[in-house]
């Protein structure tokens, strides 16, 4: 039995981190090695938990922990609650589109492919035994940028509900790169607009199976 549980003890574990544990720091673009760490939300604070529990285990057991930043993830099969999944229906819908603040804050958008590779990345990464690592596009996009890049993609106007800021929300998301290229040669491929398009598409793919009941013009 203890032979039989060595071979089969944990050897790496990746981890699903956010950019959102750098909070409100302004020091942008967000690189690892900043240990300004200023979350401002529940779900912040337990992804920097989250880190810092990987590197007891590590420090511990021996268990090599990759804990990889995601910088808000889009694309198809996107969760329907995240704004541009949730934007979109709106429009298309003609009912109103929320924006919280002036419509200034901006997200450093990654299409999930990209994102894909760079986990596929982390799995095979053997040269040490702790690292907390940025997956992001190294391009910010405003709320409102992003509304109008929608409204051109599905071909419709949007409606919107200016309405106050949310609590807990940051100004701005922005990842520097530098180690990611460094440690998994990982490089996005995919634009803004040619994620948009991408996702649009597979919306349109699921209205036609009565889940919507939308058709986006191609």
């Amino acid at each position: 039995m203890l032979k039989l549980a060595r071979e089969w003890r944990v050897k790496q574990f990746v981890f699903a981190s956010s950019s959102s544990i750098y909070g409100v720091n302004p020091n942008v673009p967000w690189r690892e090695d900043d240990h300004v760490l200023l979350p401002v939300s529940p779900y912040a604070s337990t992804k920097v938990a989250g880190e810092l529990m990987g590197h007891v285990y590590s420090h511990l057991y021996g268990i090599r922990f990759v804990a990889l930043r995601f910088f808000t993830v889009y694309g198809p099969r996107q969760r329907p609650d995240l704004a541009i999944h949730k934007f979109a229906r709106l429009m298309l819908a003609g009912e109103p589109v929320p924006l919280f603040g002036d419509g200034g804050s901006r997200r450093d958008y990654t299409y999930v492919d990209d994102v894909v590779q760079g986990v596929r990345a982390a799995m095979d990464y053997r040269a040490s035994a702790y690292e907390v690592i940025n997956l992001g596009n190294n391009r910010t996009v405003s709320l409102r940028e992003m509304v109008q890049a929608l409204e051109q993609v599905l071909n419709v106007s949007a409606q919107c509900r200016h309405l106050p800021a949310q609590p807990g929300d940051v100004p701005q998301t922005w990842a520097d790169l530098d180690k990611a290229r460094r440690l998994l040669g990982y490089s996005p491929q995919t634009s803004f607009d040619e994620g948009l398009r991408s996702f649009a598409w597979w919306l349109d793919a699921q209205s036609q199976t009565g889940q919507y009941g939308l058709r986006i013009p191609r």
